[in-house]
């Protein structure tokens, strides 16, 4: 079987009204921009991938992805067996820097490749599940506390036993949001929060200590991406565990972060790492350095998310049961893009038991949301 072309899809899809997010990376996420990939080969096969879009998180858009992939990835991949997952994604290091959300897509389609030449689920190329289902848990987004609590309350009566509330917006205004929504949950439904890199040393401090009458059980990403030694220091001040997120892409920055000291958890993606291969390096990683891991979300759709649950249902060093995932995605959406939804329900994830990624792309709605 032979690679034969690289096809790329630009898509917009808008959130569900009400479910737009806030957070302390500044203004709303109200609409999700995607690229969607699809890799032909000579027998027919077609695998599918999906790359989040959105510029201020990852610096990537629809443009720089097609681009990317149509002047570097198409030729390093036309005329190679697309099963040979491993040796032809480590080349992609090399054909560009970054664009990890770009290479994740293109990586995930020859997964699908893969699992569907086998007849095997994604999850079986990975060494099977270590798990029935992904714990899950959902998120609450930066609003005023009122609003936040109704979302709490929702997601409680949908089944989630787990959730965080986004804060790093403004301290008082995040201390009432929390309370807000801990008062509406009850003591018993497990709450952390996620500050998106929102907060500053001094005001991290301050603020973690104030929120934990509430009785939260992580804070995620309380500093600046980029401030790995801050987050150590912080770590050793508070009593709350820490979950890296934006601070951790590759494996080489889970490495600097667990030298450093700086995270009980690190939360790892299938784009933000660069693919399947290489979130699970980062997982593997994690586990032998005594860190755990929980799988993040940009709000993927349903390409996206399934590529996340098979991760997640085949990698030990994800440790879900501890810290549930964000696989949600699906939730936020009018519409999907797949004909089938994905087996996600509140609170738990489970994969489709088709070969590959187990999802086909609904063409009608591929093009209504197409952008022309």
């Amino acid at each position: 079987m032979k690679i034969t072309r690289l096809e790329t899809i630009p898509i917009c899809v808008p959130l569900k009204a009400g479910f737009a997010i806030r957070s302390g990376r500044g203004g709303a996420h109200t609409v999700s921009p995607f690229l969607l990939v699809r890799i032909h080969t000579d027998d027919g096969i077609v695998g599918l991938g999906e790359a989040s879009c959105t510029p201020r998180w990852s610096g990537e858009d629809h443009v720089t992805g097609a681009h990317l992939i149509r002047t570097y990835l198409e030729p390093l991949l036309v005329g190679e067996n697309p099963i040979e997952v491993a040796r032809l994604t480590q080349n992609f290091r090399l054909a560009f820097a970054g664009n990890h959300f770009t290479k994740a897509a293109v990586e995930m389609a020859l997964w699908d490749i893969a699992g569907q030449a086998a007849g095997k689920p994604v999850y079986e190329l990975l060494g099977g599940k270590v798990r029935e289902f992904v714990p899950t848990k959902w998120s609450v987004s930066g609003v005023e506390p009122e609003p936040a609590a109704a979302i709490a309350r929702w997601a409680v009566a949908q089944g989630f036993k787990a959730m965080k509330v986004k804060v790093g917006t403004e301290p008082d205004a995040d201390v009432a949001r929390v309370r807000a929504v801990r008062e509406a949950i009850g003591p018993d439904i497990k709450l952390g929060v996620d500050a998106n890199g929102g907060w500053a040393m001094d005001v991290a401090v301050k603020i973690i200590e104030r929120l934990g009458k509430f009785g939260i059980c992580f804070v995620e990403q309380p500093l600046s991406p980029e401030d790995g030694v801050h987050l150590a220091d912080l770590r050793k001040a508070i009593l709350v565990p820490v979950i890296a997120d934006e601070s951790v892409y590759t494996l080489q920055d889970a490495m600097m972060l667990a030298r450093l000291g700086a995270a009980d958890v690190f939360a790892i993606y299938v784009g933000k790492a660069g693919g399947i291969g290489p979130a699970r390096q980062i997982a593997e990683f994690a586990q032998s350095a005594g860190i755990k891991c929980t799988v993040g979300s940009n709000l993927e759709l349903g390409v996206g998310s399934a590529a996340m649950v098979h991760l997640a249902i085949a990698t030990p060093g994800i440790t879900a049961e501890k810290i549930p995932c964000d696989i949600i995605g699906p939730f936020f959406y009018e519409d999907d893009i797949v004909r089938q939804p994905l087996p996600i329900a509140p609170g738990a994830a489970r994969p489709k038991l088709a070969p590959g990624l187990g999802v086909e792309l609904d063409e009608e709605k591929v093009e209504r949301y197409r952008v022309k």
